[in-house]
């Protein structure tokens, strides 16, 4: 048996009750309304998805919330816009873990190091709590990046359509 009894464990017992009591109905809101704010400057699309936990068939093989991430990336066709500047924020709860995952147009422009830093800053926020607080700040360092790199501009203003719905999906 080549997984973690011990995250198991703690995946078990965290389930949709403790991911509202983290961030309530109200919060997400909130999230959603900043991302859908953040699309006004730039013509990228962030996606955030929160994970309160894994079931036992992606933990058993011992998936990490990185490759979940990347799963989730691909199954929200967050890769799949007209410029691949999407980017997905990936909030595993149970593993206290955000990973970023970035099309290629946005993510040539700013490598892992800047996504880690954005992640780095948000884990230092849920470790203290503030789970919302976190999220906001990361959606809004990842907006940063799409309006340095893909800004909106009165050229583009009429042509941008919003590929990706804004709220965020939360997976049971």
């Amino acid at each position: 048996m080549d997984w973690n009894f011990r995250r198991w464990l703690h995946h078990e017992f965290m389930g949709p009750r403790a991911l509202r009591k983290v961030l309530s109905a109200e919060a997400l809101a909130r999230l959603g309304a900043v991302v859908t704010s953040s699309e006004k400057r730039h013509t990228g699309e962030i996606r955030l998805a929160v994970e309160a936990s894994l079931h036992l068939p992606l933990l058993r093989p011992g998936i990490s919330a990185r490759e979940r991430a990347v799963q989730v990336f691909s199954n929200l066709r967050v890769w799949d816009t007209e410029a691949n500047n999407g980017v997905l924020i990936y909030l595993l709860l149970a593993d206290r873990d955000v990973e970023i995952v970035a099309d290629r147009g946005i993510h040539d422009a700013v490598g892992e190091a800047g996504w880690e830093d954005i992640c780095k800053g948000m884990e230092a926020d849920f470790r203290a709590g503030r789970f919302e607080d976190g999220l906001r700040a990361g959606i809004e360092r990842v907006a940063a990046h799409l309006a340095e790199h893909f800004r909106m501009t009165e050229e583009n203003r009429d042509a941008d359509r919003n590929e990706l719905p804004d709220a965020p999906f939360i997976l049971s």
